[in-house]
């Protein structure tokens, strides 16, 4: 079987490819549905995509190489996308917009798109062995037990990172990409809970409070939710990127600065009342019981002085804690690291040193902050190896 490109993976950036890669595409996944990271994002309403999405809100080893991508599609162009598809929208916090509907709209819009360009879509599809001529690509498929060898000018790495491997991720596009000469960064979870040994934080599971979470110079202002395991909430989470194993994160549970004035002006009204008391006004009460202990809060809010106060919301606003691991891969939403980008062009998507094989999304080393930036980046990557491959008929 002869076609012009083979896409390996049918998530958010290989179909956003297809939609845009031209007549005679293929795209094969090894699972019983597409889009499946999709179908699950966003508690079942797709997280498609962010309102400030910029070069920043990414990670990997070359800071430069996701900004050509993003720059030429946008989230504006997704946005567009998705109104003439006439999918209804809403913004939650921090510019995230999530569909009214449900998810599975999403993956009917692109399945959409892909049978407009043309593009076929093979389900339970596994991949064997692949190899180059030069000019084109053999890959033998396992299609339902049948065997298929399908020979292509262009081939696609888009079969995402190692995250979430219940849905049967893999490092399949690293080990392909690795027998084609490319490199791969080191990966690890991100986007994951962080956890500790003692469990420590079981007493006070479920309790969540604003807070500003550092990790490596990076501080991230969201909910913190304390759980059996250890970590986790949106600011964790952001900040789990840019943790490293054996180092110590940051929690400030006084985000903006006020606690201390609070304090002060509460003791000429409420001096008689239990400190405790006091602090459980503005933070949850559960976290204040496992505090004191370790805080000494003790005695009531008129006993304690302004440098007492001081002590207090100092220790309060620079909790350090060293975590033992994360997660992992188990429930990390994504991948840190992948296929080095410095053998790729950031134009088109397609490797410098064999021609015809293109790498994009999360398979690649560019990585998003949570909120809908990996979604961009996977219609941003995969719209501009679509566009390149369409040009190059």
């Amino acid at each position: 079987m002869n076609v012009t490109t083979l896409i390996l993976g049918a998530g958010a950036a290989g179909m956003m490819c297809a939609a845009h890669a031209g007549p005679d595409t293929l795209v094969v996944d090894h699972a019983k549905a597409p889009g499946e990271k999709i179908r699950i994002s966003g508690g079942g309403r797709c997280n498609f995509t962010n309102l400030h999405t910029a070069p920043a809100n990414f990670l990997g080893q070359n800071p430069h190489f996701h900004k050509s991508a993003l720059s030429r599609y946008t989230q504006w162009d997704f946005i567009d996308l998705v109104a003439r598809h006439s999918i209804t929208w809403h913004e939650k916090t921090l510019g995230q917009l999530f569909c009214d509907g449900k998810s599975p709209q999403i993956i009917q819009m692109l399945r959409d798109e892909m049978t407009t360009a043309g593009a076929d879509l093979w389900l339970q599809t596994n991949v064997g062995e692949i190899s180059h001529d030069g000019t084109h690509f053999t890959v033998t498929l396992d299609r339902e037990g049948t065997r298929h060898c399908v020979t292509a000018r262009n081939l696609v790495l888009a079969t995402g990172g190692k995250s979430i491997p219940a849905m049967g991720a893999t490092g399949l596009a690293y080990d392909i990409a690795r027998q084609f000469g490319h490199a791969v960064t080191d990966t690890r979870p991100a986007l994951v809970p962080l956890t500790f040994s003692d469990q420590r934080f079981a007493p006070i599971s479920g309790v969540a409070a604003p807070a500003r979470v550092t990790a490596n110079d990076t501080s991230f202002t969201e909910a913190v939710l304390f759980t059996h395991r250890g970590l986790s909430g949106p600011a964790i989470l952001q900040a789990s990127s840019y943790w490293h194993e054996g180092e110590a994160i940051t929690l400030d549970l006084d985000p903006n600065a006020s606690l201390y004035d609070t304090l002060r002006t509460q003791r000429q009204t409420e001096g008689r009342r239990a400190l405790t008391t006091e602090l459980a006004r503005h933070l949850p009460a559960r976290l204040v019981d496992h505090l004191a202990p370790a805080l000494a809060l003790t005695g009531n809010l008129a006993d304690q002085s302004d440098a007492r106060l001081s002590q207090i919301t100092d220790a309060l606003r620079q909790w350090q804690l060293k975590p033992t691991g994360s997660e992992g891969y188990r429930t990390a939403e994504v991948t840190l690291g992948g296929i080095a980008t410095d053998r790729i062009s950031s134009k088109t998507m397609q490797s410098r040193d064999v021609p015809g094989l293109y790498m994009i999304g999360e398979a690649v080393d560019v990585t998003g902050w949570l909120g809908g930036y990996n979604f961009q980046w996977a219609w941003s990557s995969g719209w501009a190896a679509g566009t390149a491959l369409r040009e190059n008929g």
